[in-house]
């Protein structure tokens, strides 16, 4: 049994914590790059730097991160002189300040490190003092090593990934969920339970992230439709909170699945929530790799962890793998999850789709290689 395990240098968890941003900050540099999403998060950061009186510029990022976002923000942080990065938003936000702050240090351009697309090259310093604080339940950005950015000349998203780019200190406080409205809550939601799933049958899993998935998944059953039904639960929230962060523990130290495969491709094709072509896809995924496991590979691991998923999503010990898959088809029901179609996704565009995620770097974790016909399948049942 061989593995390793690399997380952000300090991880700082619960209601409240926000406040202590300022004295963080303060500690790591003079003069911050504040990245946001939107004013009133901007300002809680804002006001505390100045209470410590650390200088500010600030970054909105009001759309999915660019290579000319990423860009842009760096020559920004560059000519104000900044030696901390702080963000605080959803999975974009934190990405954008993972790949600002990788550049910082390293210099170039991100087509010089991003792989796919770019030189791939290796990011060979650390990066600049970041500060993460995540505002939605969902991608667990805060604790992952690479940062998704989409190339809208390529038509995709592509990682930006090192060990090196983990942010210093990942500071998740539960509360700043509490605004999240029910939809984004749904899809936010299905990323994080998507991502305690798949590394749990994925082919990298160790027993590190195993119980990081067991805890992240049992969390996810209980609260995940309490969070959306009953947005003021604060309890529910605090457990998605925690289910997000555990499932980017995980992911960054074992692998996805074809669900992420999937959606990095038709991310990068179409404008679609990432959490929401997660949920679409995660049955029909289940689905097809339960059954392609059972004809092709039978004494495969990973068919024994879908039966216990099953029971642990039910709380049925005696439950099977078709009932896990009926249970997440049924949540994601009730979430409102739309079909792909509600995004332009047409049966004619799934030769190009099915191409673009067999080469995608998720696909590497899936429990078992799925032939082009299959996942054509799961797009088909997903429309």
């Amino acid at each position: 049994m061989n593995f390793s395990f690399i997380t952000a240098d300090r991880i700082i968890f619960g209601p409240g914590t926000v406040s202590q941003v300022g004295s963080l900050a303060d500690a790591m540099g003079s003069r911050a790059m504040v990245i946001a999403a939107n004013d009133e998060k901007a300002t809680l950061v804002l006001q505390a730097l100045r209470a410590v009186r650390v200088e500010s510029v600030i970054l909105t990022v009001v759309h999915e991160p660019t290579t000319d976002l990423v860009r842009q923000g760096t020559g920004l942080a560059r000519e104000a002189g900044c030696d901390v990065v702080i963000a605080i938003g959803g999975g974009s936000v934190i990405d954008t300040g993972k790949a600002i702050a990788a550049l910082l240090t390293n210099g170039g351009d991100p087509l010089d490190y991003l792989e796919v697309i770019g030189r791939g090259l290796p990011i060979a310093k650390r990066s600049a003092p970041h500060i993460a604080i995540p505002t939605t339940a969902g991608t667990g950005a805060e604790v992952t090593a690479n940062a998704v950015l989409a190339s809208p000349e390529h038509r995709v998203k592509v990682s930006l990934r090192s060990p090196l780019i983990l942010p210093h200190i990942a500071l998740v406080d539960p509360e700043l969920t509490h605004s999240v409205p029910p939809s984004i809550t749904a899809s936010t939601g299905l990323d994080a339970f998507t991502q305690v799933l798949e590394p749990y049958v994925s082919s990298a899993a160790n027993p590190i992230t195993d119980t990081f998935c067991r805890e992240g998944l049992w969390r996810a059953s209980e609260s995940l439709l309490k969070a959306y039904e009953h947005c003021d639960d604060a309890a529910a929230r605090e457990d998605m909170a925690l289910v997000s962060l555990l499932g980017g523990l995980a992911l960054a130290n074992a692998k996805l699945g074809a669900v992420h495969g999937f959606a990095g491709v038709l991310g990068g094709m179409y404008d679609a929530p990432h959490g929401a072509i997660c949920g679409r896809l995660l049955p029909f995924v289940m689905q097809a790799n339960v059954s392609a496991l059972l004809s092709r590979e039978p004494r495969n691991p990973a068919l024994a962890r879908y039966d216990e998923i099953a029971s642990i999503l039910t709380g049925d010990f005696e439950a099977t793998a078709q009932n896990g898959v009926a249970w997440t088809k049924k949540l994601c029901e009730k979430l409102a999850v739309p079909g792909l179609a509600r995004y332009g996704v047409a049966r004619e565009q799934f030769g190009e789709i099915v191409e673009k995620t067999q080469r995608a770097s998720s696909m590497k974790g899936n429990p078992i290689k799925l032939t082009d016909a299959e996942l054509a399948e799961v797009l088909a049942r997903a429309l």
